[in-house]
């Protein structure tokens, strides 16, 4: 993974730059000012009195003597709570409740005793002037909190440093100085202790400051303690470098087996090959770099002339601190150190009814699981939400770049392991673009008239980057009450090295000599609480079929052309885990079976739409990715929502990710193997949806963008289509792209006014 780009630190010292990471240095704006959300999250000033408070109450209190900090967020009020707070009615058109009580401001922490390993949680509460700690829990052996930027960027210094790695680097010809790592979560290795805190690190060659690392990939995985900073263990994966004595054509693999050796062996001989040199051909993707390149064609592209994006007016939408309003919608905007960005409140204004729809939308668990099944490769699934956190990996988003046009930015704040504050100034992008044509119609009778109407939509984006890959989210907001989470996947292949002579195998593509990518999946898990017209809903699944029983010439289909949707209401959780079904275009509403369309009769709802990212796993029953990552084998999870006061069932791969074994009691596969009722009540939805990446060698050195899209539409919801009072509004600046004549102008022929 990798350290927070161009971030500011500060720490109750002042500022200073986080060792092992290079990180810009700045002045933070702090404020001492009380938050006026109750979802807002910790400002710096914030995480620094919670992190002192900590540390006073385990020095005053315990034998505990050092720690290293890993998570601090808001601990978010009951769900009733905020929305009696900020006035929103549990049901559309009744008076919100009257809050009767103070929210205190809450903090939720998670850190390591440096000296003993142990992990704690810790729950705190700010009263008058201080914080509080309310609650103290030590973690049950095992239990590792997320791994933190610290621990991913001294996974390199770890492993530069250690004796053992220099010698098989210099055994290929390359210094110390040479030797980059990226860490990674063990994922699965049973051969060790189960509270040892581990990584492993893929390792890689870098010869000039910025040249591409990934073109030089080493033979061999280090595995490191993250608390004593040890390298603990060295592996040597097989190669297919024999040939099948029965088909000389087909390669097999150096060892017999793809099952890990025992930690006593011999690793390198347990492959069953020796050394292999690295890749040294360069493969830039800088375009300074690029240039220098031998071999590089030169380009026969034409420049690319400016196109601006301009908003002479400003923007249409209003911030009020992290809550935002925009053409009927309003929400709150929340940066999380683990959801990276969470959209919680989200409410419309259809014309004077306030309609709540969702109370918090984000991306809560991801897991990437890569197909070969050679050791140590098994061990690469990362879980980039539960294991990593998406933000503490955001980008410092750069204006004119990143985002195009009138720009407005919220930071995010999160803490280093002793204390500090790592601040991303702009963390999160918001702004306005056009999308293309919102609806039209013309007339084509003799003086007909034509009207058409532009869609603008609302983008709250962030990109972040982990290790070698960038996922950039975008959250849109239509006029017509869509809402529509899209992630792009862009950055680097994951590669190994190949052997002179080897093919990529079964599991890969060789994207350039001697450079493997193998087949690997990109799964999400985005967590639905929704409150559509009120917190009571309920999940109706539709499938479209043949009119059944009623073949060709029959009385009720003679012509053999009806089709029909067949629906049923999900009852209790241990339906509520479903598979797609293309062959019947199988979907999802969320309905509120309580208020019913006047003209259709159905409840009204929203309809889930990922028909072209409906990927789960493919990875065997009882298999290590299953077994840890089972969120991730349904399409879609329904179960009830149990408001703890801590934000409720949050985390489909259990709060705790790193180094389980198999799915725990706080996980998406517990609760949906409960009788608990999920018809009419407060519900909560999880949506898994992804790709298969079989890497094409137009992926490398970095890849073009792939999208991956989830929709909720309003069905049945709205009156008529809620788009109508949308203005159409004539471009007075666009013009004709050749003044040859030959178009002529046709302004007085609008169709928008």
């Amino acid at each position: 993974m990798a350290p927070v780009p161009s971030s500011t630190i500060v720490s109750s010292n002042g500022s200073h730059k986080l060792e092992a990471a290079s990180l810009e240095t700045s002045k933070v704006p702090q404020s001492s000012k009380a938050r006026s959300h109750p979802l807002d999250p910790l400002i710096p000033d914030e995480i620094l009195d919670v992190s002192m408070a900590v540390r006073k109450h385990m020095a005053a209190y315990t034998d505990v003597k050092a720690i290293k900090f890993v998570t601090c967020a808001t601990a978010n009020p009951p769900k009733r709570d905020v929305l009696a707070h900020l006035g929103i009615p549990l049901v559309t058109g009744e008076k919100a409740q009257v809050l009767e009580k103070e929210l205190f401001r809450r903090a939720d922490v998670d850190f390591i005793d440096v000296v003993t390993g142990n992990a704690f949680n810790t729950i705190l509460a700010f009263k008058g002037r201080d914080w509080v700690v309310e609650t103290l829990d030590k973690l049950p052996e095992g239990a590792q909190p997320q791994i933190s930027v610290n621990e991913l960027t001294a996974a390199e210094l770890t492993v530069r440093n250690d004796p053992q790695v220099q010698k098989l680097a210099a055994e290929i010809g390359l210094k110390p100085e040479n030797i980059f790592a990226d860490g990674w979560s063990i994922g699965w290795d049973a051969r060790f202790p189960k509270r040892q805190r581990l990584q492993q690190a893929l390792l890689f060659a870098r010869f000039e400051e910025h040249d591409n690392l990934y073109a030089h990939p080493l033979d061999f995985f280090p595995v490191l303690d993250s608390n004593s900073l040890e390298v603990i263990h060295i592996d040597f994966p097989a190669h297919r470098i024999n040939l099948d004595v029965k088909n000389r054509n087909e390669p097999v693999l150096s060892t017999s087996t793809t099952a890990p050796p025992p930690l006593e062996e011999d690793s390198l001989v347990a492959s069953g090959r020796t050394r292999l040199p690295y890749p040294d051909t360069t493969h830039e993707y800088l375009p300074d770099l690029l240039s220098k390149q031998p071999g590089v064609k030169v380009s026969t592209r034409g420049p690319v002339k400016p196109l601006h994006i301009v908003q002479p007016e400003g923007v249409s939408f209003n911030m009020n601190g992290n809550e935002i309003e925009w053409q009927k919608w309003k929400m709150h905007i929340a940066f999380s150190h683990r959801e990276g960005l969470a959209l919680s409140t989200i409410t419309y204004d259809d014309d004077g009814s306030l309609r709540p729809l969702i109370y918090r939308l984000s991306l809560v668990e991801m897991v990437v699981p890569y197909g070969a099944p050679e050791h140590p490769h098994p061990r690469k699934f990362a879980f980039d939400v539960g294991e990593y956190g998406i933000g503490t990996q955001a980008n410092e988003l750069s204006l004119g770049c990143d985002c195009l046009g009138k720009i407005h930015y919220l930071p995010g704040s999160f803490i280093g392991q002793d204390g500090h504050v790592i601040h991303v100034k702009r963390a999160i992008c918001i702004h306005e673009e056009d999308s293309g044509l919102l609806w039209k119609h013309t007339d084509y009778r003799p003086g007909g008239r034509a009207h058409a109407v532009r869609s603008r939509r609302l983008v709250i984006s962030m990109i972040c980057t982990v290790a070698n890959y960038e996922y950039c989210f975008y959250y849109y907001f239509y006029q017509d009450g869509s809402i529509e989470f899209e992630v792009r996947l862009s950055g680097i292949l994951n590669i190994h090295a190949l052997a002179p002579g080897e093919s990529a195998g079964p599991h890969a593509t060789q994207v350039a000599p001697r450079i493997g990518a193998q087949y690997h999946q990109h799964l999400f898990s985005v967590r639905i609480d929704p409150m559509v017209d009120g917190l009571r809903n309920s999940v109706i699944e539709s499938d479209i079929v043949p009119l059944p029983n009623a073949p060709t010439g029959s009385a009720d289909n003679w012509a053999g052309n009806a089709f029909i949707t067949q629906e049923r209401t999900l009852r209790t959780a241990l339906e509520g885990a479903r598979d797609y079904d293309f062959a019947k275009d199988r979907r999802w509403s969320i309905v509120n079976s309580s208020r019913i369309h006047h003209a259709s009769g159905k409840p009204m709802g929203y309809v889930l739409g990922y028909k072209g990212a409906t990927t789960t796993l493919l990875a065997a029953p009882g298999s290590w990715v299953v077994r840890r990552a089972g969120f991730a084998g349904k399409s879609l999870w329904v179960v009830k929502d149990r408001d703890d006061g801590l934000g409720g069932r949050m985390w489909p791969a259990g709060r705790y990710v790193p180094q389980t074994v198999d799915p725990p009691s706080d996980s998406v596969e517990k609760w949906a193997s409960e009788e608990e009722s999920i018809d009419d009540d407060d519900i909560l939805l999880f949506v898994t949806m992804g790709v298969n990446h079989i890497p094409r060698p137009e992926d490398w050195p970095v890849m073009p963008v792939e999208h991956v899209r989830l929709t909720l539409k309003p069905v049945h919801f709205f009156e008529s289509n809620p788009a109508l009072d949308v203005p159409g509004v004539l471009d007075q600046v666009s013009t004709a792209a050749f003044e040859d004549g030959t178009h002529g102008s046709n302004r007085n022929e609008a169709c928008c006014e």
